[in-house]
């Protein structure tokens, strides 16, 4: 048996942050790590630039994810006009910005992507060298220090995590674990008005077999999403498993 820490994420908009080319600012279908410790982060009240504090929080724990619904894509199409540098010249606020001569305003096209009506299980379990506990967390998630968002500022939570501490055989097992349905009488009722899919996505760190045991139909992936330094964005590698399998009826 081993303690997880188990909680959903579901709200109207998420946005999972991935690399980043130009204008283009797409999202992935599920949380990354980075992700997730940015949320755990903002509950402790671990501010961006503690590296210290960051690299303990980070360091402490390991992550899985249910993907119980990747939501539907939305693609928000963004207008930002902004100055051309100049020397000798500083704008301190955006009214300054906006006040410079329309002749050195430029005007920025950009492209958001977001997820509607995802809904996501997460599982945290401590590594050897946590410094944290699972108790420490649990609590954070319930009382957060900071507003909790979902990617963006713009993306809150539309449900309580309920977060909670127990004891399982599998990781699966623990991904499994069931929550008050967030609408309808049941489970059943839940799936139907949210159009949850009859596949679910499992994606795990560890080895191929930590899921349950077995690593048939297992595929992995390096992903840079560790996150090294909040302050300059910088990110290292890790790897990565995943698998599709029907949802359980439990799930």
């Amino acid at each position: 048996m081993t303690d997880y820490l188990v909680f959903r994420l579901y709200a109207p908009l998420a946005s999972w942050g991935e690399a980043a080319v130009g204008e283009s600012r797409p999202t992935a279908t599920y949380p990354g790590r980075s992700a997730i410790i940015g949320l755990l982060g903002a509950a402790l009240g671990v501010h961006r630039d503690d590296d210290e504090e960051q690299r303990r929080l980070s360091d402490s724990v390991g992550i899985a994810i249910k993907q119980r619904s990747p939501g539907s894509l939305l693609r928000d199409y963004h207008t930002v006009q902004v100055p051309a540098s100049q020397s000798k010249v500083t704008y301190r606020t955006r009214r300054d910005e906006l006040s410079a001569p329309r002749k050195v305003i430029n005007t920025i096209l950009s492209s958001r992507d977001y997820r509607c009506d995802g809904l996501w299980t997460v599982a945290i379990w401590l590594t050897p060298q946590a410094e944290l506990t699972l108790e420490d967390l649990e609590r954070a998630l319930q009382t957060p220090y900071f507003p909790l968002y979902l990617g963006r500022k713009a993306c809150p939570p539309a449900a309580p995590l309920a977060p909670r501490l127990e004891a399982f055989v599998q990781l699966r097992d623990a991904l499994d674990a069931s929550f008050p349905p967030l609408c309808g009488k049941d489970q059943e009722e839940e799936r139907r008005a949210l159009r949850l899919p009859e596949n679910a996505l499992y994606a795990w760190e560890g080895k191929a077999d930590s899921l349950d045991g077995y690593d048939q139909g297992v595929e992995s992936s390096e992903v840079w999403d560790v996150p090294l330094n909040r302050r300059r964005w910088q990110f290292g590698p890790r790897a990565e498993f995943r698998r599709i399998v029907r949802a359980r009826e439990d799930g």
